[in-house]
């Protein structure tokens, strides 16, 4: 006899719509220690991020991390907030809410984190939450191209090889 108080298990919403998307991870390994790859990710992203080609403003703008913001700031003085930093883990990870060029209301996930490995430190970008883009697979499909060529700018700042 099957218990009176169970249902039927029922699959994600996502899954039902066959929307379901899975995390974008990317990574590059820099040759320098833990709080060294973080402090250049967070405090020097305005030297190393590729504004001429992922960005709103374009080159000559300028992006910081900002208390809990991902900000780029334009020639003319116009902002565009990227992000909004919610967990904030020096020197090992900072997680966000990510929307370039959008809104909160149309929002997806990143989650950097920085671990030692031989060589230096892995920098792991896993950008999530396709469910809150206004059109997740072409929001997917844009950022599994970008992420790389951002990640790539990264090292090589860092000293890193690139591919």
């Amino acid at each position: 006899m099957e218990n009176l108080f169970s249902h039927p298990e029922s699959e994600p919403e996502a899954a039902r719509s066959g929307e379901s998307l899975e995390p974008l991870i990317v990574s590059v390994v820099v040759p320098t220690t833990v709080p060294h790859a973080f402090q250049g990710f967070t405090d020097h992203p305005h030297l190393w991020w590729p504004l001429e080609e992922e960005s709103v403003y374009g080159a000559g703008s300028h992006v910081e991390f900002e208390e809990n913001l991902i900000l780029e700031t334009a020639e003319d003085g116009r902002t565009s907030v990227w992000g909004t930093i919610d967990d904030w883990q020096p020197p090992l990870s900072f997680h966000a809410s990510w929307y370039p060029a959008g809104t909160p209301l149309w929002s997806t996930e990143i989650r950097v984190v920085f671990s030692s490995v031989d060589g230096g430190t892995e920098v792991r970008l896993i950008h999530d939450g396709w469910e809150g883009a206004e059109d997740p697979a072409a929001s997917r499909a844009s950022y599994a191209e970008g992420w790389p060529r951002v990640l790539q700018r990264y090292a090589r700042f860092m000293g890193g090889a690139v591919a």
